[in-house]
């Protein structure tokens, strides 16, 4: 699906969220990016084959 040189990562990759956006909708919480993920705000996503992928932004230190 990506036409960019260089590549970008695919959904499989550790990186994958390096990947361009090719439709936002930040309104929705969510954004496609060219290697099929499907990113939300919350960190999370949806890979291209229905995986899951959990949030995994950083917890701030508890009191």
């Amino acid at each position: 699906m990506c036409t960019h040189t260089p590549k970008c990562p695919t959904a499989d990759s550790p990186d994958r969220e390096a990947a361009h956006v090719v439709a936002a909708h930040p309104e929705q919480g969510w954004s496609l990016l060219c290697n099929a993920l499907v990113l939300f705000d919350d960190t999370g996503g949806l890979l291209p084959d229905g995986r899951v992928v959990d949030p995994h932004r950083p917890v701030g230190a508890l009191a």
